[in-house]
C-alpha cells in the first residue's frame, strides 16, 4: 500500500489556481479606481446635502485585496519562482492600507489610487511571468 504525500492536497490547490485570479484581481482593483474617483465626484455633488457613503467598503476592499494577493500571487512566486511581482503587489496593498488611517480627502485618495496602481501591476506582471 503506497502513502499520499502530505503536500498532495496543497499541490492540487495550487494547480487549480491560474491567471484567473490575476485578471480577476486586475478588474477589481480597476473598480476600486472607478469607486475612488466616483465617490470623490459624488461626495462632491452631495457635500451640500451631507449625505455619506458607508465607510465599510473600504475595509471589505482591502480585505478582498489581501485575499487576492495572497492566492495568485503566492501561486505566482511557487510557479514561476519569481518574487518581484509579489513584492510590488505586497508594496501596493500596504500603501492602501496606510491610505486608510488618512482622513477622507484628496490624500486618500491620491494614496489609494497608488496603492491600487501598484497591486494591479503586480499581478500584471505575475500573470506575464506565468505565460
Amino acid at each position: 500500500m503506497t502513502r499520499m504525500p502530505v503536500s498532495l492536497p496543497l499541490v492540487r490547490f495550487w494547480g487549480g489556481i491560474d491567471a484567473r485570479f490575476d485578471r480577476i484581481a486586475m478588474g477589481l482593483s480597476g473598480l476600486c479606481l472607478v469607486h475612488c474617483v466616483a465617490t470623490t465626484v459624488l461626495l462632491t455633488v452631495l457635500s451640500s446635502a451631507g449625505a455619506l457613503l458607508h465607510p465599510a467598503i473600504h475595509e471589505v476592499g482591502l480585505t478582498l485585496a489581501i485575499g487576492f494577493g495572497i492566492i495568485a500571487l503566492g501561486k505566482g512566486v511557487l510557479s514561476h519562482g519569481y518574487m518581484a511581482p509579489a513584492v510590488v503587489g505586497a508594496f501596493g496593498i500596504g500603501i492602501m492600507a496606510g491610505a486608510l488611517s488618512l482622513p477622507h480627502g484628496g490624500f486618500e485618495i491620491f494614496w489609494t489610487l497608488i496603492g491600487v496602481s501598484l497591486v494591479a501591476l503586480g499581478h500584471d506582471l505575475n500573470r506575464r511571468a506565468t505565460y
